[in-house]
């Protein structure tokens, strides 16, 4: 089971859904991807590795600028990267 890792897609998710606004989502975000991290590794390093680079640096990390549609329109696409070569085994 990889509850952290699963609590921080969940985390993303209901930002996209509508369930959380940008503001939370980005401070409750840093807050836990800090405190969650070495946790994740431990249940799957490859997925924490990927999650890291494209949800925190390639996006929470950019939102500074950015619209809260550029934002989300980001987010989106980063999470979608993460599910699609996560469903794809990290080949």
């Amino acid at each position: 089971m990889a509850a952290n890792i699963d609590y921080m897609m969940e985390m993303v998710k209901d930002y996209l859904s509508g369930k959380t606004p940008r503001y939370i989502f980005e401070l409750d975000f840093q807050t836990e991807i800090l405190a969650r991290y070495k946790r994740m590794v431990r249940e799957h390093r490859e997925f924490a590795e990927l999650f890291y680079d494209l949800l925190s640096e390639g996006g929470v990390d950019l939102g500074d600028g950015l619209s809260d549609a550029e934002f989300k329109r980001l987010i989106r696409r980063q999470y979608n990267e993460v599910k699609s070569i996560a469903d794809g085994g990290f080949c």
